[in-house]
C-alpha cells in the first residue's frame, strides 16, 4: 500500500490525516488495515516536523 501513497511528505500527510479522520480510530488500525509500516510512516512525516497525536488521532 505504501507504494500507492504519495511520495511527497506534505501530500502524504494530507492523505493519512484524511484517512484517520474519516475511517480509522488510530494510527495502528490504519497501518494494520493498509499493511503499512507504522515506524516508517512516522519517520516520513517527521521529516516535515509532524508527529502523531494519539488524543486527536492526527499528525500535528
Amino acid at each position: 500500500m505504501l507504494n500507492e501513497l504519495p511520495k511527497d511528505p506534505v501530500m502524504l500527510l494530507s492523505v493519512i490525516n484524511t484517512k484517520l479522520r474519516d475511517h480509522y480510530s488510530s494510527l495502528q488500525e490504519l497501518c494494520e488495515d493498509l499493511n503499512l509500516d507504522q515506524v516508517e510512516l512516522e519517520k516520513q512525516l517527521e521529516t516535515i516536523d509532524y508527529k502523531y497525536d494519539k488524543k486527536q488521532n492526527q499528525f500535528l
